[in-house]
Formats: structure tokens, C-alpha cells, sequence
């Protein structure tokens, strides 16, 4: 039997599986997102459902060329109906409006990307969806893969510095390998790359290149592995295009496609003053770490480049949290790695991989002396302290035991 890894996005959707709306769930491919809606399907008694695929040709030709046989077949003698892989109907949003609008059934789709439940799409499902995002496994999931008694520890927060050790282990592993469930659920290293080089072969070079449209590889190959080496700096695009060669236009096409296929996050700067702050430059960093070592191929525990890693694994364990943030830069060149806006409160959040003394950078300092936060963190591997800095309370706080995410 094929384990099933509880995915912490479940009770959020479970609770709209009664509503009319639609529910979409959608995520990069082997995210888990089938997986997840199929265990929530079985454990629902009492309703007639079907499930059906948009990669089975027949099936996809009767719903956008007979959507009245369609109904009668796969909508009407069922309660829930279950559509994979909805973004091969390039009129989805048309149709399942209709559908939504003369019949009862609830509708569950899954799609392999934001830009696949097409923008023409949701205009048609204003008020009728309910769109979730499913990434590959948080740090908590991919921890439950590997040992329930720990996992217990972690999530009651409450440990000390031996159970940090063993969970700082398991870290290590997360970091270089990511969190999609195929890799997680790997026997050894060779099979881990093995799976995240399928991936990247498959979803990022075929399936990506694929919705961009082009034919060229070199251009998207190059853009990647650029990105890849730059995590956690600012995007700096005529270096971009000189390396690419691609135009201004282009590039920007390229990555918002990156983005919205999560392969890269493009993170904003938060800024109130326009003249003294940035206002347009964004960072970059990716949705997860295994594909970003496979890109450049490199998973050794000996790196130069363990500090960005830990900053990307914060920023991914944010998203996949659905906490928005931004970074803070001054034109004078002080930065701040991550700015949480929450509750009309603005709390700056730095990240140093080790750690021993509870110092404060010129940066942060000049942030609380600007904004006056009533919280501030700093989160390294394993140093824990507090400390007051004028009016602001600064947490020096474990990667894995901050209150955060």
C-alpha cells in the first residue's frame, strides 16, 4: 500500500467540499495535488462520485464540443465530480460556468499551474470558485515522513537544544533535496536526484518551455541556471538580457511564467519613501530548494552557499504558509531580508545561518530606528535569545522554533 503523507492544505479544503462553489486546486505537477484531492474524495460516504481525467482525449473532446452530453454523462447521475488536469480545455471557465449555473453537482479541478486556469477562464467563475494553492511538502510534512515522535516535539514548540540538533538533521536533508513528495518519499540520494532530475526534465523543460512557446532551449536554460545562482539577490535584468539574449519584453514574459509555474518567486520591496527607498527592484528566490540544486547540480552538505539556501527555505516555508512578505533595501544600501506585514504591524525578519552573539546589523538597526516595530527576528540555526533595541523587542530565534511559520 502507498503511503499517504497528511497534507496540511486538507482541512482547509475539506471545509468548502460542502459549499457550491467550485474548488480548484492548483500547484506545480507532482506537487500531490491528485493524491490529495482523491484521499479526501474517499473518505466522503454516502455520495456518488466520478473521476475523470482532460488527458483522456475522448473525454476532453465531448466537454468542449457537446457540454449537454457531457452534463449527462459525467455531471447529472453524480454529486461530486473530480476534473484532473482541467488546464488541457482551453475553454474551461466558459464551460464549467455553465455547468455551475444548470446543475447541482459540486466540482473539484486540478491544474498544473495558475497560468492554466487561464485568465479568460476566471472571469467567467467570478464567485463561483475557490482557487488553493498546493505546493511541494512545508518542513512539517516532510518531517512526518520521517518520525511521528519528533514531529509531536516540533509542533508543541516547546524543546531544547538536543531535540533542535536532531530536527537541524533533518533540515539539512530539506535543503538540499526540497520537498516534493517523490523525492521526500526517496530511498536513498541516488534515487532523490534521480526523481529531481525527472522533474526538472520533464515539468521545467518540456511542460514550462511548453506554455512559453518557444523552440530554442538555450535562452529559457540559461535564464533558469542564471536565476538559480542569484537566489535571495536583487533581479538585475540588463545583466539578464546580456546573458540570455533575451529582449527586455521577453525577459519579463519569461519570468512571470517562472513565477506563476512555481519554479521562481519574485519578491517585492515594501517602501514608504520613494526617494530613500527602492521602489521597483524585486528578489528572487525558488519555490524549491531540491530543483534549484538540480539546476545547478550541486547537493553537497559542504557549500558556499548555505546562507542563501536557509533565506530561500524561510521565504518557501512562508508561502507555503500563505504568509505574504516583502524585503526592505535603502538606496544607501541597507537591507532587511524579509518584511511581514500582518495586522497593520510591520515586523522585520533577518536570516544568518550561524550564529552566537546577539548582535544587531547596522541594516536592521537603521529598519527599527526608521519604522519603530514593536517585534523584530533573527533567525539562525540554533542561537536563541531576546534583547531590547530602543522600543523594539528582537527575538533571536531557531530557523525551527520560531512562531513565524
Amino acid at each position: 500500500m502507498v503511503q499517504y503523507i497528511h497534507r496540511e492544505l486538507e482541512t482547509k479544503v475539506k471545509r468548502y467540499m460542502k459549499t457550491k462553489e467550485i474548488i480548484a486546486i492548483v500547484g506545480p505537477r507532482q506537487a500531490g495535488k491528485t493524491t490529495m484531492i482523491n484521499h479526501i474524495l474517499d473518505e466522503i460516504k454516502n455520495k456518488k462520485i466520478k473521476r475523470i481525467s482532460f488527458d483522456n482525449l475522448k473525454i476532453l473532446n465531448l466537454f468542449e464540443n457537446d457540454i449537454d452530453s457531457f452534463i449527462e454523462l459525467y455531471v447529472t447521475p453524480y454529486d461530486i465530480l473530480f476534473i484532473d488536469e482541467i488546464h488541457y480545455s482551453r475553454e474551461s471557465g466558459k464551460k464549467l460556468k455553465y455547468i455551475y449555473d444548470t446543475c447541482k453537482t459540486k466540482i473539484v479541478i486540478s491544474g498544473s499551474s495558475s497560468l492554466e486556469i487561464r485568465a479568460q477562464s476566471i472571469k467567467y467563475l467570478v464567485g463561483r470558485i475557490f482557487i488553493f494553492h498546493l505546493y511541494p511538502f512545508s518542513y512539517v510534512e516532510f518531517l512526518s515522513t520521517k518520525t511521528n515522535n519528533l514531529l509531536n516535539i516540533y509542533r508543541k514548540g516547546n524543546f531544547g537544544k538536543e531535540i533542535l540538533n536532531r530536527l537541524n538533521k533533518y533540515l539539512e536533508e530539506f535543503i538540499l533535496y526540497g520537498g516534493y513528495p517523490r523525492v521526500v518519499l526517496s530511498k536513498d540520494k541516488d534515487e532523490k536526484r534521480i526523481v529531481l532530475e525527472n522533474i526538472y526534465n520533464t515539468y521545467v523543460l518540456k511542460d514550462v518551455k511548453g506554455v512559453l512557446g518557444i523552440a530554442d532551449d538555450y535562452k529559457f536554460i540559461t535564464l533558469v541556471k542564471a536565476l538559480s545562482l542569484q537566489i535571495g539577490n536583487l533581479i538585475n535584468y540588463s545583466e539578464l538580457m546580456s546573458l540570455t539574449g533575451l529582449s527586455f519584453h521577453e525577459l519579463k514574459k519569461y519570468m512571470n511564467i517562472l513565477n506563476k509555474t512555481y519554479i521562481c518567486k519574485e519578491l517585492p520591496p515594501f517602501f514608504k519613501n520613494r526617494r530613500l527607498e527602492l521602489v521597483k527592484s524585486n528578489k528572487v528566490y525558488f519555490f524549491d530548494m531540491g530543483l534549484r540544486n538540480t539546476v545547478i547540480n550541486n547537493f553537497s552538505n559542504e557549500r558556499s552557499d548555505i546562507g542563501a539556501l536557509m533565506e530561500n527555505f524561510v521565504l518557501s516555508e512562508f508561502i507555503k504558509n500563505d504568509v505574504d512578505v516583502m524585503y526592505w533595501r535603502s538606496k544607501s544600501g541597507a537591507e532587511v531580508d524579509f518584511i511581514l506585514l500582518e495586522n497593520n504591524q510591520i515586523t522585520p525578519i533577518e536570516v544568518k545561518y550561524k550564529l552566537r552573539k546577539n548582535v544587531i546589523t547596522k541594516s536592521l538597526l537603521s529598519f527599527i530606528k526608521k519604522y519603530n516595530p514593536k517585534k523584530a527576528y533573527v533567525l539562525s540555526l540554533d542561537f536563541d535569545s531576546k534583547r531590547k533595541v530602543l522600543n523594539t523587542q528582537v527575538n533571536f530565534s531557531p530557523f525551527l522554533k520560531n512562531k513565524l511559520f
